[in-house]
């Protein structure tokens, strides 16, 4: 095998040996596309989870799961009325 020949197959090797890692898609992938401010009663809450922030969504998202129609709704963190469902949710749970 002549040198040249030799030199570019390793430098597909190499670049092929690198790209390796590289992720695919770069894109944020939240769970809440939207988010809801409006109140929700506490009778009503089947489930509420709270997903921190991370490195593939930025935002902080609470959804909560409706008990008679499973509907899952997001809630803005940052609403006052959310904020106090929270503590709600939280005074409920440690009775």
């Amino acid at each position: 095998m002549s040198p040249r020949a030799l030199l570019i197959l390793c430098l597909i090797f190499l670049t092929l040996n690198g790209t390796q890692g590289i992720p695919l898609s770069r894109t944020i992938r939240c769970s809440c596309i939207k988010s809801s401010d409006g109140p929700v009663p506490l009778r009503l809450l089947e489930k509420l989870e709270m997903i921190p922030a991370s490195q593939s969504c930025p935002d902080v998202e609470i959804i909560v799961t409706m008990k008679k129609t499973g509907e899952k709704r997001c809630l803005n963190p940052r609403s006052k009325q959310v904020k106090n469902l929270l503590n709600a949710f939280r005074m409920k749970k440690s009775q």
